[in-house]
C-alpha cells in the first residue's frame, strides 16, 4: 500500500484523509440525488387500476339477481389533485389472451372466457377521478345465471386515454372476473361442508358411518350441486358429469334430488331423521346451514343407499354484510 501512495507523491496517512473526505462528499451528493429522486416520485400523482397482483379483480355476483360490479381506480400521491382525471377504458381481448398463454400455456381446458355479451351491460367505458380524491369507479351490470362454476369468466378492460396527471403502467388494465354465489354456497371450490353420512349397499345388512367432508357448488339461486355419495370429488368436468347430483332447495325448504348428468339416483322421502329438508341450526354457540338427504344411486353395478348430513358453520352477521 505505501508503495502505491508514494508512487502519486502522498504520504499514505494523508492520502488516506482525502479518500476518506471525498468519499463522503460523494455519498452525500448521492443521497441528495437519492432524496431528490424518491421525493419527486412520493409526490407525484399517479393512478392506477385497482386489482390483485396477477390484474385480475375477482368479485362474486348472487345468482338470480342482476348486481353490479366495479372497476375502480386509486390515486397515489402525497399532494391532493386540483383537476379530475377523466380515464376511458376499452374492452381488450388480447389481455384474456396473454393470461391464458402466460397461466395455462397450451392447456385449453383450464383457458378463462370472455363473459358473455349478453351476461353484462356497460353504460359507458369512461369514468372520473374528482379533483382531490383518491378515487373513482365504473359500474358494471351483470347478470350471472346459466354460467357455469366450473369455468373462469373475465371482462378485460385497459386504459385507452385520460386526460391527466401519469397512470402506473403495470396497472393500465384489469381483467374483472365474475364468480357466482347463493346463500348455500361459493363458486371458486372453497364452500366445504362437513359430512355425517350412513352408507349401506343394496342388499347388505351392514351399515356403514362415514364421516368426511363435501364441497358444494351453486348452480341457480335455489341449487346446489354435491358429489353422490362416497364418490371421489376432483375439480374436473367429466368426474361431475359421471356422478355429482343437484340438491335444489324448494321456498318450504324441502330438497329435491336429481341427476346433474348421468348418476342413476333416487331421492327417498320415508325417513323421518334424513328427510331432505334444509335449516338453519343455533346451539347456541355456532349457527350451522343443514342439509338432511336421503337418497340411492347406483356406482358400477351397485346400488348404495345413502343418508347424509352436511353441516356448514356461518356468521349471520357476515351474511349481511356482504
Amino acid at each position: 500500500m505505501k508503495k502505491i501512495f508514494r508512487k502519486y507523491g502522498v504520504s499514505p496517512v494523508k492520502n488516506i484523509s482525502n479518500i476518506l473526505a471525498m468519499g463522503v462528499v460523494l455519498i452525500g451528493f448521492h443521497a441528495c440525488k437519492d432524496d431528490e429522486v424518491y421525493q419527486k416520485e412520493q409526490y407525484k400523482n399517479v393512478f392506477a387500476l385497482i386489482s390483485e397482483s396477477d390484474n385480475v379483480a375477482r368479485k362474486f355476483h348472487n345468482l338470480g339477481e342482476e348486481s353490479i360490479g366495479y372497476i375502480a381506480a386509486s390515486m397515489g400521491g402525497t399532494n391532493p389533485t386540483d383537476s379530475d382525471v377523466t380515464i376511458i377504458l376499452v374492452e381488450d381481448k388480447t389481455l384474456t389472451d396473454q393470461f391464458n398463454r402466460t397461466n395455462y400455456d397450451t392447456d385449453v381446458s383450464k383457458y378463462v372466457r370472455a363473459l358473455p355479451v349478453d351476461k353484462y351491460d356497460m353504460e359507458s367505458h369512461v369514468f372520473k377521478i374528482p379533483a382531490g380524491q383518491i378515487g373513482g369507479r365504473l359500474p358494471i351490470k351483470i347478470r350471472p345465471d346459466g354460467l357455469s362454476p366450473d369455468s373462469s369468466y373475465f371482462i378485460p378492460l385497459r386504459v385507452d386515454m385520460y386526460s391527466s396527471y401519469e397512470v402506473n403502467h403495470e396497472k393500465s388494465y384489469v381483467l374483472y372476473r365474475v364468480k357466482t354465489k347463493n346463500y348455500y354456497a361459493l363458486s371458486d371450490g372453497s364452500t366445504i361442508y362437513n359430512m355425517r353420512a350412513k352408507y349401506r349397499e343394496q342388499g347388505s345388512n351392514s351399515e356403514l358411518e362415514m364421516p368426511g367432508t363435501k364441497v358444494m357448488h351453486p348452480l341457480t339461486k335455489n341449487s346446489v350441486r354435491i358429489m353422490a355419495g362416497n364418490e371421489a370429488y376432483a375439480s374436473d368436468v367429466n368426474t361431475f358429469n359421471r356422478a355429482a347430483i343437484v340438491l335444489t332447495v324448494g321456498e318450504d325448504n324441502k330438497i329435491t334430488i336429481s341427476s346433474y348428468r348421468n348418476v342413476d339416483v333416487t331421492q327417498v322421502d320415508d325417513d323421518t331423521d334424513f328427510n331432505n329438508t334444509f335449516r338453519i341450526e343455533d346451539d347456541g354457540f355456532k349457527t350451522y346451514k343443514t342439509f338432511l338427504l336421503r337418497y340411492n344411486y347406483v356406482s358400477g353395478s351397485t346400488v348404495v343407499e345413502m343418508k347424509e348430513e352436511l353441516r356448514l358453520e356461518f356468521s349471520p352477521e357476515d351474511e349481511i354484510i356482504q
